[in-house]
């Protein structure tokens, strides 16, 4: 699986998916199907990044050649993350979502709305509409001494209920 720069997929999905597998290639894999599986919203940005797409790919690979490939997308400014698994088998209906993609009639969904929805506003209210990255500072400790401060006082009001 690999997260793509979303720029770089929105100029050209074909070129795209072709740099991730001619890479591949380059390293001695043997590429049995790629695929675009999604475009999402990021959790974080990754490297100034706040979308991307996922790519899925199922390849075979010799053991000596999967550092060189780690180390080739390690220094690829255009993949922003990867994660490489061994699997038995490919999954059933991978090899024809891959064909369809493939077709020369294939059209790039458009990208998805980040737009929250009403049962997320129901479950958190208002915090739906912040960044989760403003979420999390609102409810961590502003430094470490305030944490040090808290657990204090939660231990002096431990004891003092214990004596009482």
């Amino acid at each position: 699986m690999f997260l793509l720069d979303n720029q770089v997929v929105r100029a050209d999905w074909r070129q795209a998916k072709a740099m991730v597998t001619d890479l591949l290639a380059k390293n001695g894999a043997k590429v049995l199907c790629a695929r675009r599986w999604d475009e999402r919203k990021l959790a974080y940005p990754i490297k100034g990044r706040t979308r991307g797409t996922y790519l899925l790919a199922y390849f075979e690979i010799e053991g000596p050649g999967l550092n060189s490939v780690r180390r080739d997308f390690e220094l690829d400014e255009r993949v922003l993350r990867y994660l490489l698994l061994k699997v038995d088998a490919i999954p059933a209906g991978e090899m024809e979502k891959a064909a369809e993609e493939g077709a020369d009639g294939y059209v790039v969904p458009p990208p998805p709305t980040d737009e929250v929805t009403s049962a997320e506003r129901a479950v958190f209210g208002d915090l739906a509409d912040r960044p989760i990255q403003e979420n999390l500072r609102r409810n961590a400790p502003a430094d470490e001494g305030d944490a040090a401060e808290g657990a204090e006082a939660e231990v002096t009001e431990a004891a003092a209920t214990e004596e009482s």
